[in-house]
């Protein structure tokens, strides 16, 4: 059985993705939540395809969520993995917009099923977010670095490269199967600070929609994430400013580009979680 579930088929021209899928690749849900602002801004909430979950889920892990209302299931959501079209009139190319959750079986039938449904689309390349736990602090601008399935595609965008060989997530997989479908793909990541793991990171958001914006062709920037970044900006200083200990490890991390001692740092990550918890 075909696990996509159309329900439309939208007019599209040279249309553009953009891809975020929340889990191991989705720090501080930095990616994520970048992509649901941008939903949540241009009015997007009916997607035109989904991915049924039921083949790529355990759901004792991804459980679905339930809304009751006086004694009443009033809806279902399960992880499905949505596909949302935007028209852009004043651009030579529309774009698609992929949310989803990362998968736990079958990862290669499930990217070769997102990128069957982009091809479907006429989808000429994917720009795909993602963000992971660095030694980097909330008072430098946010590091972001770049990987692409062709060296050439991160010509012109300001990204540089990055070296990497260990375990990895769903966008490197997608990354794969964009490449098999002749659809060039360019993946975005955010280092966010590891002192602040627990908590979403609008600045890396904002960090991630710039540069995806400058890459695609929209504007990625906004005056609520603006307004997002500089609250979160306080309320960690103000954070930090309560505890030397803590004020003294942020003040090492930047200026030596590592971490202290982790059993020491679990505690201070505690304060800090307490702290913004609290505000």
């Amino acid at each position: 059985m075909d696990p996509v579930r159309r329900f439309e088929r939208p007019f599209l021209r040279r249309p553009r993705a953009v891809v975020a899928f929340e889990g191991w690749n989705d720090a501080c849900d930095a990616a994520s939540g970048a992509l649901r602002h941008l939903l949540e801004r241009w009015g997007a909430d009916r997607p035109f395809a989904a991915i049924e979950p039921e083949e790529f889920f355990d759901f004792q892990e991804h459980r679905p969520t339930v809304s009751v209302l006086d004694g009443t299931i009033e809806s279902m959501v399960w992880p499905e993995t949505r596909f949302y079209a935007i028209s852009r009139p004043d651009l030579d190319h529309d774009l698609v917009v992929v949310v989803g959750d990362e998968p736990t079986f079958r990862w290669k039938t499930f990217a070769r099923t997102v990128t069957a449904v982009l091809a479907d689309c006429g989808v000429e390349s994917a720009t795909m977010l993602g963000a992971y736990i660095g030694s980097v602090t909330h008072s430098t601008p946010v590091p972001l670095s770049g990987v692409a399935t062709v060296l050439s595609n991160l010509d012109g965008t300001g990204l540089p490269p990055t070296d990497y060989q260990g375990p990895t997530g769903i966008i490197a997989v997608l990354s794969e199967a964009c490449r098999e479908a002749g659809i060039q793909a360019t993946s975005i990541w955010a280092g966010t600070p590891h002192y602040l793991a627990a908590n979403a990171n609008p600045m890396a958001m904002r960090a991630l929609l710039r540069k995806a914006g400058q890459i695609v062709g929209f504007a990625g920037d906004s005056e609520e994430l603006q307004a997002l970044e500089a609250d979160f900006i306080l309320q960690v200083d103000e954070a930090v400013a309560e505890s030397d200990d803590l004020a003294e490890y942020v003040r090492e991390i930047a200026e030596n580009d590592r971490s202290l001692d982790p059993g020491k740092s679990g505690e201070l990550f505690d304060e800090i979680e307490r702290f913004l918890k609290d505000v």
